[in-house]
């Protein structure tokens, strides 16, 4: 046998260790580019994916983007940098957000505006309006994911400004609807499912108020059978949104309920600061501040300012500033505030405490006093109402209702005689003197008397005296009811005239023959001299009597009535309240004791107020 030499065995032994490392330097260049290719066919896919997902969501909306001003990013000249700008920032490691084209229409909340439609168009956006009260043409062209600016103050985005998500309760959010446009009911639950932390979101309840459109059967079903966190309940006769949203109450599991209308989108961070209120006292019932979506252009409006719920006399919501006293309890004006009333369509409670309320009461039909009905007794029976600035969701106001209903019941009047019987006490009598006294057939109250009495609930003397002393008092008033024009031998007697809403301010305050029933001639005369239907005040300056916001100060929205010469004098002119020769208006005329023009008379007048 032969024998290496040294120096041949040394070249040998560097090539057995070569080979190997060069082959495994080989294997790894191959593994790591098949794992770069397949990342980029990955991108692609969730590319692909996400533009599927845009295209699917606008369903039944436009083809072509043509006359379309939907006011993309200014930034043109480049692309990326503008949707990253407009990207919203993932603060909550619990919640994922979906994948979302900048300049799709309506993203970040902007407006949408259809310019010179064709005709073809122009019957689409028509029929969208008649149906829904708002315009479905461009609710379709809408992403059910557009991206929403971030409304939050930064205080509410401190860390640990909540609980942390693991120490809050979860929510079933309850949304009833009935024969609603596809892209605004799905819209309203894909923002509620992709800004809620997993965690906290246990079920979405959609009950089908008996809808009629063949978009919200089968559709519906097939669609929502993607997302096992969705359960719709279908009532089979129409039963109206109270007992639809008792019936959704029924399907809850979770120990928290939230209701919200068909019509919404939540806000970024919209449901920790809720629960976060719940999870710390579960008698706090807590509603969103409630943002504007336009209903025309689908723009997202934030709320001009923070308001508090409140109520009239005709028992009509209202909003109103928050008032001095509570700005004085609060440290920071994006903390919880206290309201005497809310909205009705937008809060959140603790299950057990909604059933330990009595929930809403049942005899109450269709719509309509159930919001000032459990505002009532969350406040007297040992609860809180706050609203909360750090949570936002926005929903479309609809100028009128869509939907038909059966006629010749005055369902809100019956809900509000309900609703005075159990729970204002002797003040009932104000709402009654509305009107008219005519209380109907508004059924047997007695369980939800019961109720109260069990609870131990206050007085409404209490409500009005701790939670709205802001209100005025018709009890407090020097008169009140009818301003009668006693002038003699020229047929129908003419009283003092007007609806009071906001949209009456600055119109002239007409007649109308009298008729005892309230309503728009039921007035009251504070002992400062102000003539006034709730917050709305008889003022003159130089032409008309007209209404406008009482504000306190007297001037203009002074008056001193004589009940010996039945003259309304007004102190700032010093002229007098008259009818006019034709008995068609109001006018302010030179004082004269013998002119029966300028007699009145008050239906009630308590001297000794005065």
């Amino acid at each position: 046998m032969a024998i290496i030499p040294r120096r041949h065995r040394n070249n040998i032994i560097k090539v057995l260790i070569l080979v190997p490392v060069i082959w495994i330097i080989s294997v790894a260049v191959n593994l790591r580019s098949e794992q770069i290719e397949q990342a980029g066919l990955e991108d692609d896919l969730v590319e692909t994916v996400g533009k599927k997902e845009v295209i699917e969501t606008n369903r039944g909306g436009p083809k072509t983007g043509k006359n379309i001003n939907h006011e993309p990013n200014s930034n043109k000249d480049n692309p990326s940098e503008s949707s990253e700008k407009d990207l919203p920032i993932q603060e909550d490691p619990h919640v994922i957000v979906p994948p979302v084209d900048p300049n799709a229409p309506g993203e970040m909340g902007k407006p949408v505006r259809i310019e010179n439609p064709d005709p073809e168009t122009k019957k689409k956006i028509d029929k969208g309006w008649k149906d829904n009260a708002y315009n479905q043409y461009v609710s379709d062209m809408i992403s059910l994911h557009r991206s929403l600016p971030d409304q939050r103050d930064q205080w509410c985005r401190e860390p640990d400004r909540n609980l942390p998500v693991a120490q809050l309760p979860a929510t079933s959010v309850i949304v009833c609807f009935h024969n609603e446009g596809w892209t605004a009911l799905l819209r309203t639950v894909h923002s509620i499912i992709d800004r809620s932390p997993p965690s906290l979101l246990e079920q979405i309840v959609l009950v089908d108020d008996a809808s009629t459109q063949d978009h919200l059967k089968e559709e519906l079903d097939v669609y929502v059978s993607k997302y096992p966190k969705i359960k719709i309940v279908r009532s089979p006769e129409r039963v109206g949104l109270i007992r639809a949203r008792l019936l959704g109450a029924t399907h809850a599991t979770a120990p928290v309920l939230t209701y919200l209308d068909s019509h919404c989108e939540c806000a970024e961070g919209w449901l920790e600061p809720l629960l976060d209120r719940i999870a710390r006292d579960p008698t706090n019932v807590v509603c969103p501040v409630i943002d504007i979506i336009n209903d025309d252009t689908l723009a997202y409006q934030k709320s001009s300012y923070l308001a508090v719920g409140g109520f009239d006399w005709n028992l009509v919501f209202n909003w109103h500033g928050v008032p001095a006293h509570e700005k004085a309890r609060r440290s920071h004006h994006a903390e919880p505030v206290h309201s005497p009333t809310m909205a009705g369509g937008l809060f959140s409670i603790d299950k057990a405490f909604f059933e330990k309320l009595g929930a809403y009461d049942s005899g109450f039909d269709i719509w309509g006093g159930e919001n000032l009905e459990i505002s009532f007794k969350t406040w007297m029976c040992g609860g809180t109402l706050e609203i909360v600035p750090c949570s936002h969701v926005g929903h479309i106001f609809r100028k009128r209702s869509p939907y038909k209903w059966r006629s010749g019941v005055n369902v809100l009047r019956r809900n509000s005689i309900r609703l005075a019987e159990v729970w204002l006490d002797d003040y009932k009598n104000y709402y009654y003197d509305r009107i008219g006294r005519d209380l109907g057939n508004f059924g047997d109250v007695s369980s939800r008397k019961k109720l109260r009495e069990d609870l131990q609930c206050k007085s409404f003397k209490w409500y009005l005296d701790n939670i709205f002393p802001e209100l005025f008092i018709p009890g407090d008033a020097v008169a009140s009811g009818e301003i009668r024009n006693v002038r003699k031998g020229h047929g129908a007697e003419m009283c003092v005239d007007s609806p009071a809403k906001k949209g009456d301010m600055h119109k002239a305050v007409g007649v109308y023959p009298c008729h005892l029933q309230g309503g728009n001639q039921y007035w009251m005369m504070s002992k400062q001299g102000e003539i006034r239907r709730d917050e709305a005040c008889l003022d003159f300056s130089s032409k008309d009597v007209i209404l406008f916001s009482c504000h306190g100060g007297g001037g203009n929205q002074q008056w001193e009535y004589s009940q010996d010469r039945k003259q309304l004098h007004h102190n700032v002119s010093g002229k007098c309240l008259a009818l006019t020769e034709k008995k068609d208006k109001l006018a302010m005329e030179v004082c004269d004791d013998n002119n029966d023009r300028q007699h009145w008379l008050f239906q009630n007048f308590n001297a000794t107020i005065s």
